[in-house]
């Protein structure tokens, strides 16, 4: 028998022993961080939305839907995942194809397409998963780190559907996939010498996207960014009053839904992006340092998982999965406390929002799948 599938076999499939966890392919230490972070995320919402009750049990429908979905998503072994991953590419190409010419738009973006049944989504959503699903498939077959021919296709296949969404307009979520597509690249073993070169693309290519590329808004969104005082009562009004209420909590907190910028509706889109300014002032830094730390062990369980994963395709995927979710954090915490523009980046499981719960879900379902699996064959 190789060296190598022998170091590969489930020690546990010598004892014979079988989990009720692992029968039902679900990892209980991150449904467990999962269920604290929705609950949470009930809790701020109740005591930031206009219409609690509403705002509550319509929350709380999207979270038995994603719960759902997640479990089903688990079931499947990831070699269906890795077969699926071409088709899936495709499928999400010809949607956003489709968002220019049948979409419908809304607060001058064309992102989201309407079909009977189903009803109106975003087709960006569907690549925030299939991405690192795409760029995994592609590299697992390949010698690591990759040859420069298989960067340069690699990098063909993050940047067709990331300009599409982009073009929308959505400068958010298109870096949101890119960046889990080329955290594949990068854990792949990328050489240092990719990086800094991309590193120094990005700065020579600042001048020309700010002249040539980026749309009035997003430079307004830049621009008060670095002086918000610049227009006070118009694009800085929303980090102002955030960081306002960020500042106003103090270490303890004003007490639930005791809040003045939230309560009196000061601070603008605070059951979605900015609910983590609500949290920070109703109970302060230490408020948010718990949940940063829930965060943190959500984290620190995808990356055990990606670690103890039996192939390259499972390592790729769960690595790219973690850090994805730890950019949503990082984006939404930056943009709220005024160290990163505007962005429009919800905080996962807390803000309120439907597509983007089910679609993290679903990525925390193929962890859940990638902690499951079963097979152990050769890389």
């Amino acid at each position: 028998m190789p060296r190598e599938y022998v170091r590969q076999i489930d020690m546990n499939s010598f004892s014979g022993k079988t989990t009720a966890w692992q029968t039902m392919h679900v990892d209980p230490y991150l449904l467990f961080l999962l269920l604290v972070l929705s609950a949470t995320g009930m809790t701020m919402l109740y005591a930031a939305a206009d219409n609690p009750m509403y705002s509550l049990k319509r929350q709380a429908s999207f979270f038995f839907i994603a719960f759902t979905v997640m479990i089903i998503v688990a079931q499947l072994p990831m070699r269906f995942y890795k077969n699926s991953a071409p088709f899936l590419y495709l499928v999400g190409i010809i949607l956003l194809l489709l968002v220019p010419i049948l979409g419908t738009g809304a607060k001058g973006a064309q992102r989201w397409l309407a079909f009977p049944v189903i009803g109106r989504f975003q087709p960006s959503e569907v690549l925030k998963l299939v991405m690192p699903l795409i760029v995994a498939w592609y590299l697992s077959p390949r010698v690591l780190p990759p040859k420069f021919k298989y960067v340069v296709i690699t990098l063909g296949i993050i940047a067709v559907p990331t300009l599409l969404i982009a073009a929308q307009p959505d400068l958010g979520t298109s870096i949101l996939i890119a960046s889990s597509g080329l955290f594949v690249l990068l854990l792949s073993g990328l050489g240092w010498r990719y990086i800094v070169s991309a590193i120094s693309i990005v700065f020579a290519s600042a001048w020309p996207m700010w002249h040539f590329v980026l749309h009035d808004y997003q430079k307004g969104r830049i621009l008060t960014l670095f002086n918000p005082e610049r227009d006070p009562f118009g694009a800085g009004w929303n980090i102002l009053q955030s960081k306002t209420a960020i500042g106003s909590g103090g270490w303890g907190g004003k007490g639930y839904m005791e809040g003045t910028q939230s309560q009196l509706n000061f601070l603008p889109e605070s059951h979605t992006d900015f609910i983590i300014a609500v949290l920070a002032e109703e109970h302060g830094l230490l408020g948010v340092l718990m949940l940063l730390f829930i965060y943190a062990l959500v984290i620190a369980r995808g990356v055990v998982i990606a670690w103890q994963a039996d192939t390259t395709f499972n390592k790729l995927v769960a690595g790219s999965i973690t850090l994805t979710f730890f950019v949503y954090i990082f984006v939404n915490t930056g943009m709220v406390s005024g160290l990163l523009p505007v962005v429009g980046v919800p905080l996962p499981l807390i803000s309120q929002g439907g597509t983007s719960i089910v679609t993290l879900m679903i990525g925390f379902g193929l962890l859940m799948a990638i902690a499951s699996d079963k097979q152990h064959f050769s890389r």
